[in-house]
């Protein structure tokens, strides 16, 4: 009998219990078969970084357009015909003012006309419709031509007029244009009276006035007389939505239509 066996027997021979740990059970193959295996964890996946992608997919990525010279523009926009220059206005997104118009207002009228007048910006009604001076300034406007023989739309080139704006775009809430937003309008401006080669000019407003004349002073200062732009004789003159917040100045601008067609007569 080993030590043990002999030690076991001396406790139970003293009334102890004596603990011995079960023997394990032997694996059987219906246990082996029954075992769940874990799954291996999958790799983690590789973190990608734009250092280590080719060099021809870099190459790739979109690059932001250099931004046009404004000397090439301009000199672009000088060299288009009529179809042209419809259409880069149309298309045009030179500045912000794109954002929130509905339409382009290019112009209206003869373009073989002797007379040729120049208002400020596009307001909502211009806007909506694309075509400058609608609504009721408009509707004062086509008066006043009438009253000289004139229309927008009919009769010989010498009794139509051709109507622009300095901007082709209305600024938001009908605030005042932006020298910024002058500047980008102005070839298209100078293109147009380039195309048409009228005989006088009629500038309404005090944008008008100065983006042609290049001149600060007031409306007031200015009419009255004679100018020039380009050798084409220019009549400053306010503008119908002003004339028809002051109607006193009604006959001021008369004077200035009066003045228009005697330039005219003298040029002829």
């Amino acid at each position: 009998m080993s030590w043990d066996s002999r030690q076991t027997a001396m406790l139970r021979a003293m009334g102890l219990r004596v603990w011995s740990p079960p023997l394990p059970r032997p694996v059987e193959e219906t246990d082996v078969a029954t075992m769940a295996v874990p799954e291996p964890a999958a790799p983690p996946a590789p973190v990608r970084a734009v250092a280590a992608l080719p060099p021809q997919l870099l190459r790739q990525a979109p690059q932001a357009s250099a931004p046009v010279d404004a000397d090439e523009r301009t000199q672009a926009i000088a060299g288009m015909d009529w179809d042209a220059l419809r259409d880069s206005v149309a298309q045009c997104r030179a500045c912000g003012l794109c954002e929130s118009r509905k339409n382009t207002v290019f112009g209206v009228g003869n373009t073989r006309a002797h007379w040729m007048i120049v208002g400020e910006a596009p307001g909502e009604n211009e806007d909506l419709q694309g075509e400058p001076f609608v609504g009721q300034a408009g509707k004062l406007l086509d008066n006043m031509l009438r009253a000289l023989g004139l229309s927008r739309s009919e009769g010989p080139p010498e009794r139509q007029v051709y109507i622009a704006n300095t901007l082709k775009c209305r600024p938001p809430r009908n605030r005042n244009p932006e020298p910024s937003e002058l500047a980008q309008c102005e070839p298209y401006l100078d293109r147009q009276i380039a195309l048409i080669q009228p005989k006088v000019i009629l500038a309404m407003g005090r944008f008008a006035v100065q983006s042609l004349l290049r001149s600060s002073d007031a409306i007031g200062r200015l009419r009255g007389r004679v100018h020039q732009y380009q050798g084409v004789p220019l009549i400053v003159t306010y503008h119908p939505a002003y004339l028809l917040r002051n109607l006193p100045d009604k006959a001021r601008a008369w004077e200035d239509l009066c003045l228009a067609r005697e330039a005219l007569a003298s040029s002829s």
